[in-house]
């Protein structure tokens, strides 16, 4: 599968619209001075609260580069807040962004990539043998989160480890978030009639994003990673997405896991941060 810079646009687009909604939903919650939302480049700028992993800067690079006057702007609200600015650049975006940034003094600290897979017509879902995914309900968020904390405590051995980690109260206030006002949809699987993992999905603009999964250690290796996501390709097929993306951390499990299923690699994000 080949990513132009017009289907990474569309791509950066819905995930800009993910976290834009996600500190739109923050702020109903906290009170609208408690963060911000703003339009930079094609991209945006945000901060939900503290500790939040929506606080960034992505999807810049796709109307321009941003001016100094702009970064400036950005740079204050996040000192005001005491957060470092974290900067998601595209490998496809505007390359004069990534020189801009470096010259204002951020420091590339990882990279994440993000891989696809072309949908179309109907799709089956193949579950494991023992495996059973169905949607969570509101009254099962406590236990779909505590399954994926569990899981993201506990990841594999495998590529290079995420910069970041988060408290299970901010991503569990993040998810209700998301879930409330993004459309992030959320899937239990269950082994042997055991809470067993946990996945969520989002379908913006004909793009089926795959927003995280996880399985809890005692369950890995039977299949219940890839019914989730034989899950949420089936129900996006059916929706008329044309693309599903997922991100993933540079050859870790993960990554492996959708490739053998059928994602390519379509670009790479460089994380770059200004403290």
């Amino acid at each position: 599968m080949f990513c132009g810079v017009e289907l990474a646009a569309r791509i950066e687009r819905a995930e800009t619209e993910l976290i834009a909604k996600g500190c739109g939903a923050a702020a109903a919650r906290l009170g609208a001075e408690a963060g911000f939302v703003i339009s930079v480049a094609g991209g945006v700028a945000s901060f939900a609260e503290d500790g939040s992993p929506l606080n960034k800067v992505a999807g810049l690079g796709f109307a321009g580069v941003p001016g100094e006057a702009e970064l400036d702007e950005i740079e204050r609200l996040f000192a005001e807040r005491k957060t470092p600015v974290q900067a998601e650049v595209s490998q496809l975006g505007d390359p004069g962004v990534g020189e801009l940034l470096t010259a204002r003094g951020y420091r590339l600290v990882s990279f994440e990539n993000v891989l696809g897979l072309e949908l179309g017509g109907e799709r089956a879902a193949v579950i494991a043998e023992g495996v059973e995914v169905k949607p969570s309900a509101e009254g099962e968020f406590d236990t779909w989160l505590d399954v994926v904390a569990e899981g993201f405590a506990h990841p594999d051995a495998q590529g290079i480890a995420s910069h970041e980690e988060f408290p299970a109260d901010i991503i569990a206030r993040a998810m209700r978030d998301l879930t409330g006002s993004a459309g992030v949809r959320r899937y239990l699987a269950r082994h042997d009639g055991a809470v067993a993992g946990g996945a969520s999905m989002r379908m913006s603009d004909g793009i089926a994003q795959l927003t995280g999964a996880a399985t809890h250690p005692a369950h890995r290796r039977h299949g219940v990673q890839s019914s989730l996501l034989s899950v949420r390709l089936a129900e996006a097929s059916a929706a008329g997405c044309d693309i599903a993306v997922v991100t993933t951390q540079p050859g870790s499990k993960s990554q492996q896991n959708v490739q053998r299923l059928g994602f390519a690699l379509l670009y790479t994000r460089a994380i770059l941060v200004k403290s």
